[in-house]
């Protein structure tokens, strides 16, 4: 019928009458599966409407093209398409065109999982289909059989049930979401405060213990580490998990702070009989913005790997300039060792969460099978690349390229031999007596003076009657949390409005507190560090 159709209005020179009789062989072939051709028709009769001027005929032939692109999983072609049948329709006001554009954006958008944009589109076709009985458009393109598909379309009770099926879901992911916060946010707070403790305490004793007993101090500290490195893995991956991660970064003097890293490992390689060696690329630039703990975070979860992986022979560190401009440079990390290696079967899974080489119950190795996913995580974080090359028997070797931003640092003004801290006030909020009483000695030991305020309402009233040179404010705490009491010493009448304010705190999650983070000056991790914390409070003197 349409090929006979077709001859005829060539034969009479009918061009109008042509499109739609191209237009309805491109459906029926659509409808065979011949997509390809009917695809070239959709396009031939596009054309042709657009020599002719002929608005609706343009416009339902996008819909259906649109249709097409769906059937032939090309979505971004579908949206596309659609989205110039909706700007035919707005121009000139065909409603009918609209309302179908409308519902199968609707469909694209459900196919794509794009929960919002579906809802968004689906109101927008109720109200359209609204107005298309209400101006009994309908009855004017009565004879057209897209009329006739529109008939066909889902019962409006089924409309309604899908935009209430949507809605439920968006609700249950908001709730999954806040959930999964809640919970990330008292784990980290309930694992890492008494960690504080064991780490500050053991690094204040090993200052004057005798060789014996730093030897055990020394043990002491590699197992919290340990116990810290592994709370991390679970508490970092959770926060990119959930898509909550983001970059802070700080100057930092690229040499002193790769040297640190690799010395944190010095230890343990040494007692099984490995050497360590950390290269540096000598066109490295003095200074980077680099944030601290996750590029820590990704050197340490690989270094760890290898040491942990190689019995004899030797870890490799290099850092490689790769390439460079007047503002950054592009550095390659990478770790190589001499271990065990990777067997190929587990090359494509070693980034996988919770992947393991060896089965659980007979691998002679800890770890929560987190490490190299969240280094992965982290570098895609940093808009970088990471690869892996191995042979079983003979070793492994990791490497990331991730970019960053160089500054040249300003020099240094002559700082006097005494601390500028000596003799400054310190109000430490803290409900936890054996932290308060670890940071009110370390500070005692900076000669400084501290006040106790053991929860957030005994901080607000001392900060009424007193003013203080800095406030540490730790964020879980009972009456009143860190968070409230910071942003009523901040908002109101009180002797500590222009105070500096630092969040002392196991809780990762609070820095991601919108509401609230405008009131710190900063955030400091339990366990605590202690150059951190002096270089903070010596910052803000």
């Amino acid at each position: 019928m349409a090929e006979s159709s077709i001859t005829i209005k060539k034969q009479t020179g009918d061009t109008r009458g042509l499109a739609f009789a191209i237009y309805a062989r491109g459906k029926v072939l659509s409808t065979t599966g011949n997509y390809n051709e009917a695809e070239k028709d959709y396009l031939e009769t596009i054309t042709i409407h657009k020599e002719m001027g002929e608005r609706l005929g343009l416009g339902m032939v996008y819909n259906k093209l649109g249709s097409l692109y769906v059937k032939m999983d090309r979505l971004k072609d579908a949206k596309e398409t659609v989205k110039v049948g909706l700007d035919l329709s707005d121009k000139f006001n065909i409603v009918i065109i609209k309302f179908k554009c409308e519902y199968l954006l609707y469909s694209i958008y459900r196919l794509e999982n794009n929960q919002a944009k579906a809802l968004e589109s689906l109101e927008k076709y109720l109200d359209q289909k609204e107005a298309v009985i209400n101006t009994q458009t309908l009855k004017v393109i009565e004879n057209y059989e897209l009329i006739n598909k529109m008939k066909d379309l889902e019962k409006e009770a089924q409309v309604q049930k899908e935009k209430a099926e949507i809605i439920a879901e968006k609700n249950r992911a908001e709730e999954a979401v806040r959930v999964r916060q809640e919970f990330l946010s008292g784990m980290s707070h309930e694992i890492r405060t008494p960690l504080n403790a064991i780490v500050t305490i053991t690094s204040m004793m090993h200052e004057k213990a005798g060789s014996e007993e730093r030897q055990m101090l020394n043990s002491l500290k590699y197992a919290s580490n340990n116990l810290f490195r592994i709370v991390n893995d679970i508490l970092y991956f959770t926060r990119l998990d959930a898509g909550t991660s983001s970059l802070e970064t700080r100057l930092i003097k690229i040499k002193p702070f790769l040297e640190n890293i690799a010395g944190t490992f010095e230890e343990e390689a040494r007692k099984k009989g490995l050497k360590l060696a950390l290269k540096m690329d000598v066109h490295l630039a003095e200074n980077y913005e680099i944030d601290e703990i996750k590029l820590s975070q990704m050197l340490g979860n690989i270094i760890s790997n290898a040491v942990k992986f190689t019995d004899k022979g030797k870890v490799d560190i290099e850092v490689e300039k790769l390439e460079g401009t007047i503002d950054s440079d592009k550095l390659r990390f990478k770790i190589s060792d001499t271990g065990e290696g990777i067997p190929n079967e587990f090359i494509d899974k070693v980034f996988d969460s919770f992947s393991h080489t060896k089965p659980v119950m007979t691998r002679k190795h800890g770890g929560t099978g987190l490490g190299l996913a969240i280094v992965k995580g982290l570098v895609e974080l940093h808009e970088g690349h990471i690869g892996v090359s191995s042979e079983l028997g003979k070793g492994s070797e990791f490497y990331f390229d991730i970019g960053l931003k160089k500054q040249v640092e300003k020099a240094e003004k002559n700082v006097p031999v005494s601390t500028p801290l000596q003799g400054k006030t310190v109000l430490v909020a803290e409900d936890n007596e054996l932290n308060a009483m670890v940071v009110r000695k370390l500070l005692t030991k900076w000669g400084m003076v501290s006040e106790l305020a053991r929860n957030g309402s005994e901080a607000i009233d001392k900060a009424k009657q007193k003013v203080y040179d800095f406030i540490l404010m730790d964020i879980h705490m009972p009456e009143v949390n860190g968070f409230d009491a910071t942003k009523f010493i901040r908002s109101e009448e009180n002797m500590n409005t222009n105070t500096p304010v630092f969040a002392l705190t196991a809780d990762l999650t609070a820095s991601m507190q919108k509401d609230y983070v405008q009131y710190f000056n900063g955030f400091l991790w339990k366990p605590l560090q202690i150059e951190k914390l002096f270089d903070a409070l010596n910052s803000a003197a």
